[in-house]
C-alpha cells in the first residue's frame, strides 16, 4: 500500500505546538497543511513551529498556505516559524522576501542542519512585524 503524499503530525505544549509535515506540499495536499494550521488557532495556539524536515517538495501553494496562515496567526497575537525547509521553498521565500518565517528551532527538539558555511548575515531577531501579503488575481502566489 503506497504512503499518503502528506502526512501531517502535531504535539502541542500548553499553548504551543510542533507540527511537522512528512511528504509533498502541493495543489492537492494544501488543504491538509491550511486545516492542521486553522486547527491550531481554533485550540487557541499561538505560537506554531512547522518542522518541515521530512518534506520533499513545496510548491508556491504550499508558500502561499504559509503566508495566509502567518497573517491569521500574528492577526491573533502568535507567530508561525518554519524550520528546515526543502530547497524549493527556501528559494521561493526568498525570492518573495518572506525570510521572517524562518526563524529558530521548535521546542529544542531537532537537531541543527548540517553546516554548509558560515553564516555571513546577522542573526534574525526573535520576532518581527509579518509585513502583509498583497492580494492577487486569482488568490494565488
Amino acid at each position: 500500500m503506497p504512503l499518503p503524499p502528506l502526512t501531517i503530525y502535531r504535539h502541542d505544549r500548553k499553548n504551543r505546538a510542533l507540527i511537522t509535515l512528512a511528504g509533498e506540499i502541493d495543489l492537492e495536499t494544501v488543504p491538509l497543511v491550511r486545516a492542521s494550521l486553522e486547527r491550531c488557532l481554533r485550540d487557541g495556539i499561538r505560537t506554531i513551529d512547522v518542522d518541515l524536515t521530512p518534506v520533499t517538495f513545496c510548491d508556491c501553494c504550499g508558500l502561499n498556505a504559509f503566508l495566509n496562515a502567518s497573517q491569521r496567526i500574528t492577526a491573533a497575537g502568535g507567530t508561525l516559524r518554519l524550520h528546515h525547509p526543502p530547497p524549493t521553498l527556501v528559494l521561493m521565500l526568498d525570492v518573495a522576501g518572506c525570510e521572517f518565517l524562518l526563524l529558530g528551532l521548535p521546542f529544542g527538539h531537532l537537531p541543527p542542519p548540517p553546516e554548509k558555511a558560515p553564516a555571513t548575515t546577522a542573526p534574525v531577531p526573535p520576532h518581527r512585524p509579518v509585513p502583509p501579503v498583497p492580494a492577487l488575481a486569482g488568490g494565488a502566489v
